[in-house]
């Protein structure tokens, strides 16, 4: 549109220059050529006679071929006092308007401004710039005998200014508007760009910011949002004011699901703190039972109060394990990096953990099978995933029953170690299960256990210590019934 409205005013231009150019050229030859009419009149008498018999036809001819070899365009006219033409200096059969307009004349006459336009005798239709002379009185007479009219750009010039000025004024004229059309369009490019760039660099930023660029989403849930926020883009629009607008509406839209999420995480919290509220309540209410029945069977057989403090201990031992996973757990969901690093053998380690619960005499037993991996290091916090280790087959080990073992295995599938502890219990729990095959996380929103609490602490923790260390935890297809994980962490290379 810029460059549009610009060439418009440029023909615009061209054409009002074109204008006064042509009144420009009128006005010089009109100014040049003032006193032609009065020259002649005073050195040719003969012409003053308005009755072409009387006039000298030698003197005729002669002003005619002097006239013709300085100006071709010019014509001459005889005209009476009342402006009608009495003779033609040239062929008499050209004249086809007999009347001149005399108020042109007096005024060229009485010293009125140029450019002042006449008639044409030749009837073309057209005003054209001339030269005026009135004839002397003759003796005896009042009245002037009449005007000599010189038409300064005739027919004949006409004719050259047709076949050479139109060529030259279409070829500049089409030169100057390709010239400044190109111009045009660079600057305007040019100046369209720098003035825009700011609105793009700024709805590119809109368009960019959102979950990914904030904080961290975890799990399926985040991998939902963001893919639902990557939809909510509209394609990037060449108008920038157009993309800010759109990139506006996606910013709020995502601001919205962050605020509905924030509210769910806190409707999570609540259920998750009501949760741990009945979890330590159960324990800690048989553990004080325990206490009282203790108290007061002191007096009673050393048997009945050794039973009594097994159980108390067993209580306090879920409490404190239970305040411990959720310790572990807070931790590691605060931060998004290892801060302990350290290389070392994953499978000696996956071996000292598998002998800590051949020692303890876990029902069901524990066994370290399938073949030798050979040398799997890792760089990694060793405690964190030797917890998660643990996690994996004590989990195994409470729901596995006390028939069958639970079976642990290792192995190296291109620059990775798949851990497998696999038992043949009743499997996961289908909200479980679902949350570990789509890399959901176990803790947000929390898990609900039908009786009432949290559950899944264990694997949460293990699940979070693979996400740290760049792998996952996923349940695949066992040799049997039952559950059957794979933890998947990076080796070096």
């Amino acid at each position: 549109m810029l460059a549009v409205l610009l060439l418009g005013y440029g023909l615009l231009v061209g054409a009002l220059s074109r204008r006064a150019f042509s009144e420009h050229e009128q006005e010089s030859l009109q100014r040049i050529s003032h006193g032609l009419a009065r020259h002649i009149v005073e050195h040719w008498p003969a012409i003053t006679a308005t009755d072409p018999e009387q006039a000298a036809r030698a003197e005729r001819e002669e002003l005619l071929s002097m006239l013709m070899v300085v100006n071709p365009g010019v014509q001459a006219y005889v005209l009476d006092i009342d402006g009608r033409v009495q003779a033609y200096i040239g062929e008499p059969g050209m004249v086809r308007e007999h009347q001149v307009d005399l108020a042109a004349v007096r005024a060229f006459l009485g010293g009125a401004a140029l450019p002042l336009l006449g008639t044409d005798p030749m009837g073309s239709g057209k005003r054209r710039v001339f030269s005026a002379a009135m004839f002397p009185p003759r003796p005896g007479d009042a009245r002037p005998p009449g005007y000599l009219y010189i038409v300064l750009d005739g027919a004949a010039r006409d004719d050259v200014a047709v076949t050479w000025g139109h060529r030259l004024v279409w070829q500049g004229g089409v030169t100057v508007a390709g010239v400044g059309l190109i111009l045009t369009l660079w600057v305007g490019v040019f100046t369209f760009r720098r003035l825009t760039l700011p609105l793009h660099r700024l709805a590119l930023r809109l368009r960019a910011y959102g979950p990914a660029g904030v904080e961290g989403t975890e799990g399926a849930e985040g991998a939902e949002g963001s893919t639902v926020m990557q939809q909510e883009q509209a394609p990037a629009s060449r108008d920038e004011v157009q993309a800010i607008s759109q990139a506006f509406v996606c910013m709020a839209a995502r601001i919205q699901s962050h605020a509905e999420r924030e509210q769910r995480q806190e409707r999570d919290h609540r259920e998750m703190m009501a949760g741990l509220a009945h979890d330590l309540r159960t324990p800690l209410t048989a553990l004080h039972g325990h206490l009282e029945a203790l108290l007061g069977a002191a007096q009673d057989d050393a048997g009945k109060r050794s039973k009594m403090l097994r159980a108390a201990l067993a209580q306090s031992d879920k409490v404190r394990s239970l305040s411990q996973q959720l310790f572990e757990l807070a931790a590691l969901q605060s931060t998004n990096e290892v801060a302990h690093r350290e290389r070392f053998r994953l499978d000696e380690l996956l071996t000292d953990t598998v002998q800590k619960f051949e020692i303890g005499n876990a029902l069901p037993p524990v066994t370290l099978g399938g073949p030798a991996p050979g040398h799997l290091e890792v760089d990694g916090d060793l405690q964190l995933i030797e917890r998660a280790l643990t996690n994996l087959i004590d989990n195994a080990v409470r729901h596995g029953g006390h028939q069958a073992p639970v079976r642990v295995s290792v192995s190296r599938e291109g620059g990775y170690a798949h851990v497998l502890v696999e038992d043949v219990g009743p499997g996961l729990p289908p909200e479980v299960a679902h949350r570990l095959s789509t890399g959901q996380s176990l803790r947000d929103p929390p898990l609900r256990r039908v009786s009432g609490g949290i559950g899944g602490l264990g694997l949460a923790i293990a699940q979070r210590v693979a996400l740290l260390h760049g792998g996952s935890l996923k349940p695949v297809a066992g040799s049997a019934e039952g559950a059957c994980l794979c933890l998947v962490l990076p080796l070096v290379a």
